[in-house]
């Protein structure tokens, strides 16, 4: 490949500051990665909550497909000396440069050099609006049909294969008791006291872990009372809870709201009760999985370990899982995503393309192919 060529249009790409507030942004960060791939191949559009993606695939094919590879061209904001891309040694530093442009990139062209020559349908999905949940991108795409056997997602990972995600739960804890002189408590009803209350019996089953751990999580968000006085009792407050679940968790995988809420709700005070905001599924792919294994392969003969990960966090691989299809993350090198210092590894660049190649190459011969339904 020509290392070179990538990075220059990789800091091209770096350089539109594609983050959710400025939909303009995404619109030219797309349409710079659909130039990036070329004519020849059928170009779907997609616009779902201002945020447009689009579905890339040879002519005469879909919506089913052995393979489809997966980047976000969205970025979360940064002070604008980020989005502009600098080289020092090996690495190329930018706003999107490890999360994930370079990666996207290199699936683009892997797609390009690719595509037409292979023996089962593939495609690329290129969204813009994963830093802010998917919704609109990738899940959007799936309402409307597309589907595939097996999905790379071009998330940093150092040519490590992930294969499970942590599912996400946002909930309130809301409290009501009833005002009184601060100087007379025993008067009152302290909804403040009532949410600190659930939450120590919360964390009390949900340690905040020292180390990483593969478990499921409770982070205290914000606790917050309207109350403005020092000499009032609250009457009401709430706290915001981020609690993280890894797959098979019993409490609160595959379990439905209103059961996820009771159980919640078994740690609270009198006179407490939970909301949940939003909640994301885990993702697991099995490790068994011979995409996988070809993954695996193909990064250990560009020079990697193809070792498999487990992340903490969610990404669009959950909506694919969550429909009983396959979804791995599998990316360049580098560190810093979402900070000051954000870095992709040149050194990756090359044993990514190729191991890209190698999996499409062998997929071919996987007996399992079947496109989901």
């Amino acid at each position: 490949m020509d290392t070179e060529a990538l990075l220059g249009a990789a800091e091209e790409l770096i350089a539109i500051p594609s983050t959710a507030l400025r939909p303009d942004k995404l619109e030219r960060a797309l349409a710079y990665v659909l130039d990036f791939v070329g004519d020849g191949f059928a170009v779907e559009y997609f616009e779902s909550g201002g945020k447009p993606s689009a579905l890339v695939h040879p002519e005469g094919t879909g919506p089913d497909y052995a393979v489809i590879f997966n980047a976000h061209l969205d970025v979360v904001d940064a002070a604008g000396a980020q989005f502009v891309p600098r080289r020092v040694d090996n690495r190329l530093y930018g706003r999107g440069a490890h999360d994930m442009k370079v990666s996207a990139l290199v699936e683009a062209l892997v797609f390009r050099e690719a595509a037409r020559n292979l023996e089962v349908p593939v495609a690329l999905q290129l969204v813009t609006d994963e830093e802010v949940g998917g919704a609109h991108g990738t899940e959007y795409q799936l309402e409307r049909g597309v589907s595939a056997g097996f999905v790379v997602i071009g998330e940093q990972t150092e040519l490590k294969v992930v294969t499970a995600s942590r599912g996400l739960l946002a909930a309130r804890l809301r409290a009501a008791g009833h005002t009184a002189h601060g100087a007379y408590p025993w008067l009152g009803d302290n909804a403040l006291l009532k949410i600190t209350t659930s939450v120590d019996a919360l964390l009390a089953r949900y340690p905040v872990p020292t180390k990483e751990a593969w478990r499921t999580t409770v982070n205290l968000a914000r606790i917050a009372t309207d109350n403005e006085a020092f000499n009032t009792v609250p009457e009401r407050a709430e706290a915001w809870l981020d609690i993280r679940y890894p797959p098979g968790d019993e409490d609160f995988d595959n379990r439905p709201a209103r059961e996820v809420v009771a159980y919640l709700e078994s740690f609270c005070a009198p006179g407490v009760w939970v909301e949940i905001d939003h909640a994301s599924p885990p993702h697991h792919v099995d490790p068994a999985s011979p995409y996988v294994a070809a993954l695996q392969a193909a990064s250990r003969h560009a020079g990697y370990t193809g070792d498999l990960l487990r992340k903490h966090g969610s990404g669009d691989g959950r909506y694919y899982s969550a429909r009983g299809m396959q979804a791995v993350a599998f990316g360049v090198g580098g560190a810093g995503q979402h900070g000051p210092d954000e870095y992709a590894d040149i050194a990756t660049i090359e044993p990514y393309h190729a191991a890209l190649h190698e999996f499409l190459a062998t997929v071919t011969a996987i007996d399992a192919i079947d496109p989901a339904p």
